[in-house]
């Protein structure tokens, strides 16, 4: 899709300097996959991505979870779930070769060259640690990171209406106006130079 956007930009009227990629918990394991994917293969480069309480590590909800425990009776959205959502993406695939990464973003070891990206995540999603510790890691890998924690949400919060609905909604369109101004900030300085 991302490809098919870059490749029929003219067509579409789109700028593909302005394409960012987002996606909502598997979703969201996907753009992080897709932006690493674009990344190395170096045909394509996303302005950002927003990663809404994203799915990023296979092992969350198993006993093989580098995260802490916690009582998952708060939770909307349990490990038993998110296993099944895991084995249904894995079919063949033994998650044991330099595509984990790929599949799993949360074992990605080069996060560097990464788009500016946003995390949104609730405070009560089974997803918590493993966005948390992916944004950190970004951070540290330099790349322009933005993490939001809502406190008492669950899983999908953003399905129901209310502040922190509202109050992320607003975050999301701040973060895709920040990721475009800084593409025609950018735009604007290679044009003066030449």
């Amino acid at each position: 899709a991302l490809a098919w956007l870059f490749a029929n930009h003219h067509d579409l009227g789109l700028d593909p300097r302005r394409v960012v990629v987002m996606g909502h918990s598997a979703g969201g394991g996907l753009a992080a996959a897709l932006a690493i994917m674009a990344r190395d293969r170096g045909q394509y480069s996303p302005a950002g991505q927003v990663l809404i309480y994203p799915m990023l590590d296979h092992r969350t909800g198993s006993v093989q979870s580098p995260y802490p425990s916690r009582d998952p009776g708060t939770f909307s959205w349990l490990p038993a779930p998110t296993r099944f959502c895991w084995d249904c993406l894995r079919g063949d695939y033994t998650v044991d070769d330099d595509r984990v990464g790929l599949f799993s973003p949360a074992l990605q070891p080069d996060l560097r060259n990464l788009p500016p990206t946003f995390i949104s995540v609730g405070a009560q999603d089974l997803f918590l640690e493993e966005d948390v510790d992916f944004a950190m890691r970004l951070s540290h890998a330099g790349v322009s990171t933005e993490l939001h924690v809502y406190p008492g949400a669950p899983h999908m919060f953003d399905q129901v209406p209310g502040r922190i609905t509202d109050q992320s909604a607003l975050d999301v369109a701040r973060a895709l106006k920040e990721f475009l101004r800084r593409e025609e900030q950018r735009t604007r300085n290679e044009n003066s130079v030449s």
